[in-house]
């Protein structure tokens, strides 16, 4: 089995003519296959993800859950590290940030000529002392799977599972899914959140420009 650091190091000694993007950039759209599976998971909070953590859709749950609109089109990383929020909602928050900190690494290392990428973390290494540590830590991750202690401000706390999935169509589109445990106290809370929100509980977004 390849691991995930040994894939990281054969993707940083490919040539780089094999690994930049080919021609015009074709703006992100989220797969509809994944919208249903979104459709599917509407009990759970569920996002869907891009190239540069672009958000391509998610639904009113993770909305209600994080506290954040987190608009399709929006940057989570820009979130996760620059919105102070995020430190207080996420109780474990430097495992999650670190993580996500090595994905973003991983990516680097199969995209090193996206400009945006790289702009993007440059903005997060200035933005915040803790993504410039972690990224001289040289670790990498994807698709990690993690637990995730929130603090809800009326809710109280929430325990999840974060679990990634893999589009079968586009590789570049991950499906973040918050599993919980059935009749777990989190479990029980979800509907009343998802009551206190009138948005879709898929909301599909265009794709855009600003991650």
């Amino acid at each position: 089995m390849i691991t995930i650091e040994r894939a990281h190091l054969r993707d940083l000694a490919a040539p780089t003519s094999r690994r930049r993007w080919a021609g015009p950039e074709v703006a992100q759209r989220p797969d509809p296959g994944m919208l249903r599976l979104m459709g599917v998971l509407s009990h759970v909070p569920v996002l869907l993800l891009g190239r540069r953590t672009q958000v391509l859709a998610r639904n009113g749950l993770l909305s209600a859950v994080l506290g954040s609109a987190l608009e399709p089109g929006s940057s989570f990383a820009r979130w996760l590290f620059l919105d102070p929020d995020a430190r207080v909602r996420i109780v474990n928050w430097a495992d999650f940030a670190a993580a996500a900190v090595g994905a973003l690494r991983y990516e680097v290392g199969r995209h090193p000529d996206d400009r945006r990428l790289v702009e993007l973390v440059q903005e997060l290494r200035h933005g915040d002392p803790d993504v410039a540590q972690w990224w001289d830590d040289q670790r990498v991750t994807f698709r990690t799977s993690l637990a995730k202690q929130l603090a809800h401000p009326t809710a109280g706390p929430l325990s999840f599972g974060i679990e990634s999935v893999v589009g079968p169509h586009d590789p570049e589109q991950r499906l973040v899914v918050y599993t919980v445990e059935p009749d777990s106290p989190t479990a029980r809370v979800l509907p009343i959140l998802a009551s206190w929100t009138t948005e879709p509980q898929a909301a599909p977004g265009a794709g855009g420009s600003t991650s």
